[in-house]
């Protein structure tokens, strides 16, 4: 079968026509395959849902009881008949729940990777390599230039900021979906084992972690005394990027910006954002980590949606891959 009959880009997302359904798709339709729990793929208002427990969890909580007529749950490497294709999930690496989706009819296999990573990640399942005949991948850092450091010195660099400069609040901007939950559970790998505080878009999700056995330590709320706000000087505030533009990121004593992101590799994004303490922790693959993964893998074709599509394409013409870009439209990367 032809790869293209099987699985193809319209204006709602990925749709194979044999199933009758999409992947993460950005309108409501009767029957969406969702990769991740991440506003940009998991959206309310589709009639039937399937997806891992953790995913249906998580948009629950965002959503409510009613983001769908009914959910389904897929495990982790089994197979679900839906018409006359099958389908399997299989770990992504990305956020806690996250998944690949492989789609199989007539002896043709694509793996939808949604949204992954290759880093080693306290907080979800690893990366599942997929065998496959074509291979469709984000390419939200796919240029050259983004090799993403080690997590470790990033942290480290937050712990040495705390240790220089004890009177000051450390603020650090983390979406509240997966980055939030792993960069507390490194700082607690590196051995900081103080109260991390927190913003209130935080709770539900990190309760949530922690009710799935993610230690997080010991977590408060940032809710802060106006008559003492020196009440967290020296403390890690850790709270959604949105919340530092509004009246709550200044309440706090003299505090230093953070920003964990892969985008602060880019210098002129953390100065425009006034970072002062750019962190380059990233929950999607570097260049080297893309490539890599196309490697390991050995598809014979890769389809490259979302972010840098051209220069992962023409990357993958040169080594002898047959690739093309699907120009996807409705998924963020900047919330990363």
């Amino acid at each position: 079968m032809k790869p293209e009959t099987l699985l193809y880009p319209t204006p709602k997302g990925l749709y194979c026509e044999k199933g009758g359904f999409y992947i993460d798709p950005v309108q409501p339709v009767e029957r969406a395959l969702v990769t991740h729990g991440h506003a940009d793929h998991a959206r309310a208002g589709h009639t039937h849902v399937l997806a891992t427990r953790e995913t249906l969890d998580i948009m629950r909580i965002r959503y409510g009881d009613a983001f769908c007529v009914s959910a389904q749950e897929a495990v982790l490497g089994a197979r679900t008949a839906i018409g006359d294709v099958s389908v399997s999930f299989h770990p992504a690496g990305h956020v806690l729940g996250s998944a690949q989706i492989a789609v199989e009819a007539g002896g043709t296999r694509i793996v939808v990777s949604g949204d992954y990573k290759r880093r080693r990640d306290p907080t979800c399942l690893s990366f599942e390599p997929v065998v496959c005949d074509v291979f469709i991948t984000e390419a939200t850092f796919g240029l050259p230039v983004f090799h993403h450091p080690d997590d470790r010195g990033e942290i480290a660099k937050l712990l040495t900021s705390l240790r220089q400069f004890p009177e000051r609040t450390h603020l650090v901007g983390a979406y509240a979906l997966g980055k939030a939950q792993r960069v507390i559970a490194l700082l607690r790998e590196a051995g900081y084992d103080e109260p991390i505080f927190i913003h209130g878009a935080l709770t539900k999700l990190c309760d949530y972690y922690e009710s799935e056995g993610i230690d997080l330590g010991d977590i408060r709320p940032a809710t802060l005394d106006t008559k003492d706000k020196q009440s967290f000087a020296g403390a890690v505030v850790i709270g959604p990027p949105s919340a530092f533009a509004d009246k709550w990121a200044r309440r706090f004593p003299d505090p230093v910006s953070i920003f964990a992101s892969g985008w602060m590799l880019v210098r002129q994004r953390a100065k425009q954002r006034g970072v002062e303490l750019p962190m380059i922790i990233s929950d999607h693959c570097d260049w080297p980590e893309l490539t890599g993964t196309i490697g390991e893998i050995g598809p014979g074709e890769v389809w490259v949606t979302h972010g840098r599509e051209e220069a992962l394409v023409r990357w993958c013409e040169l080594q002898g891959i047959a690739a093309r870009p699907l120009h996807l439209v409705g998924y963020d990367d900047e919330g990363e």
